[in-house]
Parts: C-alpha cells; structure tokens; sequence
C-alpha cells in the first residue's frame, strides 16, 4: 500500500489540511493513550482534514541558552501514536522522525518496523536541533539511508523562514532536499509573513530559473493565549515581531487577536506566492495542553482552511476567463 496523501499533493489546485500533534507523555498508561486519541478525534470530528501531523519531540536544550518555558518530557513512540489515530480515524497521518539519536542501523531499523508493523507511509525527517550534541546520524546521511531503502516512503522535509532571514539561503536547502527525496516541506510556525514570503518567493524563482516544479509547502499556524506561550514559540526559534508580541499580550483577548494575526499573514502569503506557482497547504497545531488555546486551534483551522480555499477558488475563477 502507498502513501494516500501523494495525490492529493499533486493537485496544485486544491490545498492540504492537516492538524498538528504529539503522543502523550511515557509515563502515559495504554488505556489513557486510547481515551487522548478519542478525544483528540472528537475534537477534529467536525474539520475537514486530509490528516493528522505526528511529531517527534526532541529536547532541544544544547539549541539554546534560555532555560525550557514548558519541561521536556519524553512522549510514547510517535509510530505507535500515529497508528492508533490512522486506524480510529481512517486519515492518513504524517509521522516526524528525529535521526540525530540513531545510527544507521538502527534507522534502517526504525524505518523497516515502521512500514511493516506500524503502515505507516507518510514521513517527515528532522536532524539534530544544534551542532553541539552527539550526532549518530546526520540528516543528508538518513536521506542517503533512505534513498537506499526499497521503501517507497512519501517524504517530506521542514523548512525554516527564520533561518532564511538569518542565512539568505534557506532556498538552497528547499532544493538539495527536493534532490535528495523530499516532496513536500513543512514550515515552522509562522508568526512573521514578511520572512516567509521572502522564502517562497525566492524558492519560486530559483525553481523557475531551474525549470523546476516547486514542491508542496504546508504553512504551520498556532495560536498564542499568553506570554509563557509567547515566550515558548521565542524559545523554538520562531520569530515574532515586536509590534506583534505588544498586539497580542494587550489585546483584551490575546487568543482572538492571535487568530487575527494568522489570518493576516495568511492572507499575506497567498496573495504573493500563489501567482508564483507555490502550492501551499495548512498545519494547524496547538503548542500547549491548555483547553483555551487547543479549543482556539479548532477555529483556527476553521478559518484559515476557508480563507486557502477561498483564495484558491477566486484563483481558478480568475483563470477560466
């Protein structure tokens, strides 16, 4: 069986839909796993999703000085996690897998128990968070393992604006990962627009000049209820400009003025890189277990999903004329 969400990433015309999430903490028991998953589900029942994004969370503490907002807590095995929600849902579901902690071996391990036991088809890859820490296995390494795997694995990469705005290269890495097998990107989550589009509009015209097809990129957002949110998205790298840090923490609802500003860059986004031949998609993830901000997500989803769709639309529109 392969990867279900192939086809619809190959149609430019529509966009993609999924929601973001972690497995539950180890010390977790089965039955409690089962009930989260239900409940998650319950949630997600009335979205109209294309799937669900598994994440592989790493402690990311050799990235950074600043000491962890939220502690890092070891989660249950993201391959069992993303099969328990595909065979309640029946959604495909992208699984994130850290190769960093693993040698060779061992990953081709991973990667064989993962197809056989766990079906799972869709993955995305991740490299160590900083040069510091032991590295068993390099990103470019686990691709090459990869590409020498008979596997047939729908693979996808994560793509940082951040680093582009830091680096101007982030567009090089979008191609060299297209090389070495990936066919679609994820985004960090986008709280600055400018940063993004000056990715995407770069990578569109480096695929042009190359006569190349961009791939699929999937726009992460989150919504933010509160300065310790606030200051765990700072902690992960994502950039949040300082008119939009004093926007939200002095709205009189900061979790509204958040959606707000999501739709904004949203909006933004579309309107410059769709005329570039970009096809986008949406992540919609929450960044803590608080009830206020994952109820937030649901609408989140809700209103960025029409406001894709909508843009889609008028563009086709636009085009039979």
């Amino acid at each position: 069986m392969s990867s279900l969400l192939e086809t619809r990433f190959a149609d430019h015309n529509r966009g993609v839909y999924f929601v973001g999430t972690t497995p539950p903490r180890s010390n977790t028991s089965v039955e409690r796993v089962d009930e989260i998953a239900d409940k998650l589900l319950e949630r997600l029942s009335a979205l109209d999703i294309d799937g669900l994004i598994v994440y592989d969370i790493q402690d990311e503490s050799s990235r950074i000085d600043k000491p962890r907002p939220f502690p890092y807590m070891e989660t249950h095995d993201p391959r069992e996690y993303s099969k328990l929600i595909r065979e309640k849902s029946g959604h495909p579901v992208i699984t994130y897998k850290s190769v960093s902690q693993r040698d060779k071996a061992d990953f081709n391990q991973w990667l064989n128990e993962a197809w056989d036991q766990y079906g799972i088809r869709d993955i995305v890859m991740v490299g160590s968070p900083s040069s510091t820490g032991q590295v068993k296995l390099s990103l470019n390494d686990a691709y090459s393992t990869l590409k020498e795997s008979p596997l047939d694995f729908n693979l996808g990469g994560v793509t940082i604006a951040e680093r582009h705005a830091s680096k101007g290269d982030e567009h090089h890495r979008l191609m060299t990962k297209s090389e070495q097998g990936c066919d679609f990107f994820v985004t960090q989550a986008v709280y600055n627009a400018q940063a993004t589009i000056d990715l995407l509009s770069r990578y569109a015209v480096e695929c042009r000049d190359k006569q190349i097809e961009p791939k699929r990129i999937v726009l992460t957002f989150t919504p933010c209820g509160s300065l310790k949110t606030l200051e765990f998205m700072e902690w992960l790298g994502i950039s949040v400009p300082e008119a939009t840090k004093i926007r939200i923490m002095n709205a009189h609802s900061p979790l509204s003025e958040s959606i707000k500003i999501c739709r904004n860059s949203l909006e933004q986004i579309v309107e410059a890189c769709l005329p570039l031949g970009v096809p986008l998609g949406l992540n919609i993830e929450s960044l803590t277990n608080r009830k206020d901000e994952i109820d937030a997500s649901i609408r989140l989803f809700k209103l960025l999903k029409a406001t894709l769709d909508l843009k889609l639309a008028e563009r086709e529109a636009a085009a039979s004329f």
